[in-house]
C-alpha cells in the first residue's frame, strides 16, 4: 500500500512536471527578441525538467507502478487560458508570458512542497523531490529576474 501511495504522490509530480515542459515550450518563440541574455539559462531550466521527468518515471517504476506521463487538465488549462489572455493582450506580450511562467513556476513550488510535506515518500524519493524542489525555486527566481530585466 505505501508504494502505491508514494506512486500516486510522484505521478501527481510528474503531471506537473509534464506541464512545466509543456509550458517552457510554449515559452521559447515568444520571449527572446526581449530577453536575448538569458536563453541559454532558459535552456538549461528546459533541459533540466525533461532529466527531472525522467526521475520522477523511475522512482514510480521502482515502486512497481505505472507511470502517468501525461500533464495535469489543471495545467491545460492553465494553457489554454494564457493562450486566450495572450491573444487579447494588447501590450507586451512576451513580458505577460514570463508573468504566467513565473504564476507556473509557483503552481508547482507549492504542489512539490505539498508532496514533501505529506509524509508519502520514501528516503530516496524525498531526496529526489527535494532536489527537484530546489530546481524549479531556481527557475521561479530566474524567471523572476526576466520579468524585472525590461
Amino acid at each position: 500500500m505505501k508504494n502505491k501511495e508514494e506512486a500516486s504522490v510522484l505521478n501527481d509530480l510528474l503531471h506537473i512536471t509534464n506541464d512545466r515542459i509543456e509550458g517552457f515550450s510554449k515559452v521559447e518563440g515568444k520571449v527572446w527578441e526581449n530577453y536575448p541574455d538569458v536563453k541559454s539559462e532558459y535552456a538549461r531550466l528546459s533541459s533540466l525538467s525533461k532529466v527531472m521527468k525522467n526521475e520522477l518515471i523511475n522512482l514510480i517504476q521502482d515502486d512497481g507502478e505505472t507511470p502517468e506521463d501525461s500533464t495535469s487538465v489543471a495545467g491545460a488549462l492553465h494553457r489554454t487560458w494564457i493562450d486566450i489572455k495572450n491573444s487579447f493582450t494588447l501590450g507586451n506580450k512576451e513580458e505577460s508570458t514570463i508573468e504566467n511562467v513565473i504564476f507556473g513556476e509557483k503552481a508547482a513550488i507549492d504542489a512539490y512542497q505539498n508532496a514533501i510535506d505529506s509524509g508519502k515518500l520514501s528516503p530516496e524519493s524525498l531526496d529526489i523531490v527535494s532536489e527537484h524542489l530546489k530546481n524549479i525555486k531556481d527557475s521561479y527566481h530566474q524567471f523572476e529576474n526576466m520579468s524585472r530585466y525590461k
